[in-house]
């Protein structure tokens, strides 16, 4: 049995515990690293980026990817012959990796080589020759890794070499070797392989010469090969050679297309004509490495300023220099007002100038603009959550940011954004598809119901323009007015576009044969399905708006909701009925937003783009006449016809156009905004030791309340040790007595 202890005792210690943890606290107050720091130590003061991702990319392959959140690293990683200048505007081309811009010369049918300045309807092929730098080597990757022998050490591995293998990290050994002009072949072959399912493949099989054709080739000889042996099939593509596309000699290449079609050169400033090595498939493809995620998918393998060293989708994606980058100096010239701006300070500085990008997963907007806001992310967007923090609105419209982000010395940048935002009907659907008089007059009456204007104002904070058609300002083609007005969604009144009344709505959703949202000849309520992704807040009450449009026309829509892996999957086999997608310009051309619903981009058929699986014979041909043509008003009278048939047929409800608002802290340099480069961090510069001086100041922790802790605890006890020490000398006095 142990004996009591004297109440002095406990409260002595108590005290030893307060005082010392007191100090310590104050100790750490004055250190490096602020308490609310989410980084390790080691990362202070280095020179870190700082970003997030929401959802793990999909496709990091570039004969697949095609998503605004898989070009964040497929744009830094792989390297097309183009690129777009940094800083010029309007947009222009660029060599990358290429000696000089290709200029095409052009033959008739007969194979005759005509002027440079033909008629293009005399025009049977383009011809495209590609001169690459010579001494740029690929990023440290075990695929390219040899024995003195020159023998690939992890080409032919078996289940027993990879038993201790997890990631690509495990792989003791890494190599490296010249790129050549092979490899750019490669790629374009790539985009027919029949498992990867490329989005571009039914566009660029229209133009490339023999493209179609090699697809079926390179299906036939993979079914032959899968029906003869187990496991993964790899296609020796050197084997099987392409019409349109040949290899010249060690840095020379050539692209045959049919006809004339200048945006072609656009193309090539994309990953998708980006070079990948035979090495990368014959590694990746090997027994027992998908099941690991050691794909190409997952690890990228290119030539650019940087590679993935870390692909955790719960936690972190991390981009770090390419120890074998070529070297790139940054743009000594730009557009009038950039010097001024401090575009030009870099001038000449090679390039990448930050060593390491960390993207930490963020799911949610509130969490991110508060490690925003504590100097914890280098740039942010702004929510409708965070608008009224960040940026105030004067009488006259003009914008600026609050006291407080100016106070820490945040930067705002806006833009009107070459991407559009819309919701699409399913064409292949039996209820809202189709194009029939019934089924256009049901998706006009959606397509009035759908008030983006409120939509805009309550969720985006004003930061869009309404949508009249698919090509948004800036793009050669746009026609804003009266002119540009979509007739049967809008009325023009002496303010502007004014939207339908929604009695206009319901008239035509009677005549379409749904009276109040039932159908007449079955007499029971229309039930739409509109397939989605995400489940936050922000995407509660964006649902709960949507079921409100419908709810005007007494539609019943029912919300299925889904991750956007299987949100994909459903659009590729066209098992979704109603959907929202977006798109973002690849290059400054109409046909790159009017190519969406080009028939033989369908998603289904050609695994295209074309989301809504539109096919429209009359727009089909009038978009294969618009393509070659240079601008000028008979392409703008054509694509005028094009807007009509779309907007006759409302294969979409055309959305919005958003306004771009990004803000960037005092040491986040030459944030100029490029909509169209997707390869621009390498131009990114910061200051490390600014930003920590800035978090610690941003981030002082407040002691005060421990030290009231304190002085309350002794007020609190003291009376007790007194109290105490009175009884225990009376006590003694007692005994001794």
């Amino acid at each position: 049995m142990h004996a009591r202890q004297p109440l002095s005792k406990h409260i002595l210690r108590l005290l030893q515990w307060l005082v010392p943890a007191l100090v310590l606290a104050l100790l750490a107050a004055c250190g490096e690293q602020p308490w609310n720091s989410p980084y390790p130590p080691g990362q202070a003061g280095k020179n870190i980026l700082y970003s997030s991702f929401g959802e793990r990319p999909n496709h990091l392959d570039p004969a697949q990817s095609y998503s605004s959140n898989e070009v964040v690293f497929t744009g830094q990683i792989y390297e097309p012959p183009l690129q777009y200048h940094f800083l010029e505007r309007p947009y222009r081309l660029v060599p990358l990796t290429a000696t000089g811009m290709p200029k095409p010369w052009y033959l008739d049918a007969e194979g005759n080589r005509l002027a440079d300045d033909a008629d293009a309807k005399d025009i049977a092929v383009s011809v495209y020759d590609i001169e690459i730098r010579k001494g740029i080597l690929y990023q440290p990757h075990p695929a390219l890794a040899k024995d003195a022998q020159g023998h690939y050490l992890y080409h032919h591995l078996d289940a027993e070499a990879l038993e201790d293998i997890d990631s690509l990290a495990d792989f003791p050994r890494s190599g490296t070797r010249e790129l050549v002009a092979a490899d750019y072949v490669y790629q374009i072959k790539r985009l027919a392989y029949p498992t990867l399912h490329s989005p571009i493949f039914g566009l660029m099989s229209d133009y490339i010469l023999g493209l179609r054709d090699y697809a079926a080739t390179l299906r036939e000889a993979y079914e032959e090969r899968a029906a003869r042996q187990s496991g993964p099939v790899l296609l020796r593509l050197d084997d099987y050679p392409l019409e349109g596309v040949e290899v010249l000699d060690r840095y020379r290449y050539r692209i045959r297309i049919r006809g004339k079609y200048p945006q072609f050169l656009y193309w090539l400033a994309m990953p998708f004509f980006s070079p990948v090595p035979w090495e990368a498939d014959a590694f990746y493809t090997q027994p027992g490495m998908k099941e690991k995620n050691i794909t190409l998918d997952w690890y990228p393998l290119g030539t650019g300023p940087y590679m993935l060293t870390v692909n955790n989708p719960n936690r972190q994606m991390v981009l770090q220099r390419n120890p074998n980058f070529h070297g790139e100096r940054y743009p000594s010239e730009g557009e009038p007002g950039d010097a001024a701006a401090g575009y030009l300070d870099d001038a000449g500085r090679e390039l990448p100038m930050i060593d390491t990008v960390i993207y930490s997963l963020e799911k949610e907007a509130i969490p991110y603009w508060n490690k925003f806001l504590q100097g914890y992310y280098d740039s942010s967007g702004v929510n409708s959550d965070s608008f009224d923090q960040a940026v105030q609105i004067g009488s006259a419209g003009d914008i600026s940011l609050t006291p407080q982000l100016q106070k820490k010395g945040i930067r705002l940048n806006t833009a009107v954004s070459a991407s559009i935002f819309y919701t699409g009907f399913n064409m292949l659907d039996p209820v809202v598809g189709g194009y029939s008089k019934r089924a256009r007059l049901l998706r006009r009456a959606i397509s009035i119901a759908m008030d983006y204007e409120e939509y805009i104002s309550i969720f985006a904070n004003g930061r869009g323009i309404p949508a009249q058609g698919p090509l948004p300002p800036g793009i050669f083609g746009y026609v804003g007015g009266r002119a540009g007005i979509d007739p049967y969604v809008y009325d023009w009144t002496p303010q502007g576009p004014r939207r339908k009344p929604i009695s206009e709505a319901r008239r035509l959703l009677a005549e379409a044969g749904y009276p109040d949202g039932r159908d007449l000849e079955s007499g029971k309520p229309l039930v739409l399905y509109l397939d989605t992704t995400g489940g936050g807040p922000d995407d509660s009450a964006r649902l709960n708006w949507i079921r409100k449009q419908f709810a005007k026309l007494d539609i019943q829509l029912q919300i299925r909701n889904t991750d956007y892996n299987r949100f994909q999957d459903k659009m590729l086999k066209g098992t979704a009925q109603i959907f929202q997608w977006g798109w973002n310009a690849d290059y400054p051309d109409p046909e790159n937003f009017l190519f969406l619903l080009y028939g033989r981009n369908g998603k289904v058929e050609h695994q295209g783009e074309n989301a809504a699986n539109y096919a429209n014979p009359e727009f089909d041909r009038l978009f294969e006449r618009m393509s070659n043509m240079d601008n000028g008003p008979e392409r703008q009278r054509v694509i005028d016809r094009m807007v009509e048939i779309l907007r006759r047929d409302a294969p979409w409800v055309f959305g919005f156009f958003p306004k771009q608002f990004v803000l960037y802290h005092g040491w986040y340099h030459n944030a100029k905004p490029n909509l169209m480069a997707n390869n621009t961090l390498k131009y990114r510069r910061i200051d490390p030791l600014l930003r920590e001086q800035k978090r610690r100041e941003w981030n002082r922790p407040i002691l005060w309340p421990l030290g009231l802790l304190a002085l309350l605890l002794v007020v609190a006890i003291l009376p007790a040790v007194i109290a105490y020490r009175r009884r225990e000398n009376r006590r003694i006095r007692t005994e001794a007595g």
